[in-house]
């Protein structure tokens, strides 16, 4: 029954990327990074693909880089940014907004939108974080629930237990993706010294940010 039970949980995930229409691949030196972004958010994902299509996203830096919390990069201003100069403030003049809900929460992997302190919790309309995150017991999850009053599923928590996220960011920011391949390579970027603001020492630069091609799916009977 528990091998049915797995069988059936592996291919409902299967079916769920199938699902998404859109795919982010990010190249960088330490290795790519492929995105699946979701079909319920819509606003934030349309986002993404255009700067993606707009090769917006080549030559920015991840600049800011906390192991088990997040990598965050797009800032307009990490292009030409001098060493040690301060970043996260850049913008395209415009947010994006909230679209967050229930079934979108900040496991690992999870793919973001930054922002600051909105009223409406509208977001960066570049800037965005990957989840590195950490693992939690049912105390921590309890406490945080109780401080910020969002309330954790029965999956969310076996998830955030075993696999671990950023739970506290729940229900505070969009969460509209996440890593399908390469969290490897996440890990490494969120490994790298930094200084006191969280800026890499070594610039890490997006090389190349690409919308993925749609594979032909066939299907027999």
């Amino acid at each position: 029954m528990k091998k049915i039970l797995l069988t059936l949980i592996a291919a409902l995930i299967t079916l769920n990327v199938l699902a998404q229409k859109n795919k982010i691949k990010i190249e960088t030196e330490y290795g790519t990074i492929v995105m699946m972004l979701y079909d319920n958010t819509p606003k934030n994902t349309a986002n993404m693909v255009k700067l993606a299509k707009e090769h917006y996203y080549d030559s920015t830096l991840f600049h800011r880089c906390i192991p088990e919390f997040v990598i965050q990069g797009g800032d307009p201003k990490s292009k030409h940014a001098k060493p040690g100069e301060a970043l996260g403030e850049g913008d395209l003049g415009y947010t994006v907004p909230a679209e967050i809900n229930d079934s979108d929460y900040h496991k690992r992997g999870a793919l973001g939108v930054a922002r600051d302190n909105t009223p409406d919790k509208s977001g960066s309309a570049c800037q965005f974080y990957i989840v590195v995150g950490k693992k939690f017991t049912d105390i921590e999850l309890d406490k945080i629930s109780q401080k910020t009053g969002h309330k954790f599923s029965a999956s969310q928590r076996e998830m955030y237990k075993t696999v671990g996220g950023t739970p506290h960011l729940d229900g505070n920011y969009t969460v509209f993706g996440e890593v399908l391949e390469g969290m490897d390579i996440v890990d490494k970027i969120a490994a790298q010294p930094r200084d006191r603001k969280d800026r890499p020492n070594k610039d890490i630069p997006m090389t190349k940010v690409r919308l993925m091609k749609k594979k032909k799916r066939f299907l027999f009977f």
